[in-house]
């Protein structure tokens, strides 16, 4: 078996350096979070995405370096009880033959959806109503300790009003009955390659999952940066919405007037600006891991056969 790809050596101060900057980066953003979760407040923004995404915040605060970088020293040693490291003579590394197999179509499957989502022209003017399909004519939405900025006859008209075009199945799976007949698309588990948009607020929300979940071959770096833009994302995303999320600091950007789309648009436009270079760069990431994934699957089944 080859030797484990090594194209960057840190020394232990070096690597410790980066975790300290690292976890400086968020905690800013993690300490509030968590210190209202321990009282048990509501926070409609960050619970999200940490129930929606699944990454705890313990893990996202560990800085580990990703593929292909090796750390030396006593402290990167400790990593070796975790699952995919291994000791190098240039230090420790995460192990690309130590990706699971069984995870590989996985893997492939979230490749394709990148170099898809990143082919395609951005698409600016869905104005956020899949938050507003969500609440449409029912009479339970999903935030219901958060009060509504009109009555569901206004919202319901507003609704009605402008086109939704929303290409985001795990969005769209959330709107309400009344509300699924209204979208221009009808997206599926099975149509999500051909839909997905990189203008879309939710897909590049989503760059943040599709880093975490091949984490620690993923460096925390990159994970990071993805998070903390979904922070920013999912901000605009509330503000929004039909949602009155001023307790919480958050000023409405009223989409229901031509100033708050115009507002939305550009900050949407904003946000597949900063994107881009993620998606980039994770795209680069999973295709080497799935490249050498398959290599060393395949080696292993020839040894065995």
């Amino acid at each position: 078996m080859d030797s484990p790809l090594v194209h960057t050596i840190l020394t232990e101060a070096e690597a410790r350096r980066r975790a300290a900057a690292h976890e400086a980066r968020l905690r800013p953003v993690l300490d509030s979070y968590l210190a209202a979760r321990r009282r048990g407040v509501k926070q409609p923004v960050m619970d999200f995405l940490f129930e929606y995404y699944t990454f705890r915040p313990s893990r996202l605060l560990r800085w580990r370096p990703g593929l292909g970088i090796a750390v030396q020293g006593a402290e990167a040693r400790r990593w070796l009880r975790e699952p995919g490291f291994v000791e190098t003579p240039d230090g420790v590394v995460v192990d690309p033959s130590r990706f699971p197999t069984h995870r590989i179509p996985s893997l492939r499957w979230v490749v394709t959806l990148l170099e898809r989502t990143a082919m395609r022209r951005p698409h600016f003017g869905c104005f956020g109503l899949h938050e507003w399909a969500m609440v449409y004519r029912t009479e339970r939405p999903r935030h219901a300790h958060v009060p509504l900025r009109m009555t569901p006859d206004a919202l319901a008209r507003f609704v009605e009003s402008h086109p939704i075009t929303c290409t985001h199945f795990d969005a769209f799976r959330f709107f309400t009955e009344a509300a699924r007949p209204l979208n221009r698309f009808q997206p599926t588990r099975e149509t999500i390659h051909e839909l997905e948009q990189p203008g879309c607020l939710h897909a590049n929300m989503d760059l943040y999952r599709w880093a975490y979940k091949f984490y620690p071959w993923v460096g925390s770096d990159l994970i990071a940066d993805a998070f903390l833009l979904a922070c920013r994302i999912r901000t605009l995303d509330m503000q929004a919405s039909p949602y009155d999320l001023r307790a919480y600091g958050l000023e409405p950007i009223p989409v229901e007037t031509p100033e708050g789309r115009r507002r939305y648009r550009e900050l949407q436009a904003q946000f597949y600006r900063e994107a881009q270079p993620i998606r980039q760069r994770l795209l680069q990431t999973l295709r080497t891991l799935l490249e050498l994934a398959v290599t060393n699957a395949s080696e292993r089944a020839e040894r065995v056969a």
